[in-house]
């Protein structure tokens, strides 16, 4: 019996992007089916008897899932589209067949923990504000934070239009600090800091839930265990 399912949700489970980002793709022209361009992500679909490209290239049926922690180093972005000869995460796994991307984003400036993977479903899990998960990072300053420096910046900041505020703020030695936040807008923690003339000189992120960074060098990466998985939801 032939099974359908949702384009959008198709292209998670082929570990083309999360659910959220093969939306934007369909949403964008780039994914066709059976040679016509697909604007809805509802619209139903199937492997046995449809062809799903995205920008022309075919998306093969599901594949074996995989997931990894990395520590982003300085200097990559978390895209697959190249821009120029900037580098791109998808650089550090080239040497597995199958198509990557981020579980959400971190500046280029920025390192620490990402989580790397070809599963849309787990992704979206992931990065849903249901799931209602905290981040934490270290970031070294210029000069010495003082206190008014850290209420200053839990009182929060406007991104957006929208006021967002850290979860907790830490000094945890001379020139660092560690800022805890839920809500990941983009540059939301630079924007935190900076915005009490404090420069961010390094920025890492640490932890993701229960899943902590831990020791793993700059630019390395490893698989997920279930119990990693697990404690991204049981922080």
């Amino acid at each position: 019996m032939e099974t359908k399912k949702r384009l959008s949700k198709a292209l998670a489970a082929a570990g083309i992007a999360s659910r959220r980002k093969a939306e934007e793709l369909i949403f964008a022209g780039k994914v066709s089916v059976n040679g016509t361009i697909v604007l809805t992500p509802q619209t139903l679909v199937s492997w046995e008897t449809d062809t799903i490209c995205v920008d022309k290239k075919k998306v093969t049926q599901e594949e074996s899932k995989l997931y990894f922690l990395l520590n982003k180093p300085k200097g990559y972005i978390c895209s697959n589209a190249r821009v120029g000869t900037k580098k791109i995460i998808s650089d550090l796994f080239r040497d597995l067949p199958e198509r990557l991307f981020t579980v959400g984003r971190l500046d280029r400036d920025t390192t620490g923990l990402l989580i790397v993977t070809n599963d849309g479903h787990f992704a979206n899990k992931v990065i849903h504000p249901s799931a209602n998960i905290t981040k934490e990072y270290l970031v070294k300053t210029n000069i010495e934070p003082f206190h008014e420096h850290l209420v200053q910046i839990s009182k929060g900041v406007e991104i957006d239009g929208d006021w967002v505020q850290p979860v907790k703020v830490t000094k945890v030695r001379n020139g660092t600090i560690k800022v805890v936040v839920r809500e990941g807008k983009k540059r939301e923690v630079r924007l935190l800091v900076e915005q009490t003339g404090l420069k961010v000189l390094e920025l890492t992120r640490i932890r993701i839930g229960g899943l902590l960074l831990g020791n793993l060098p700059e630019g390395a990466y490893r698989d997920l265990t279930e119990a990693d998985k697990a404690s991204i939801f049981g922080q």
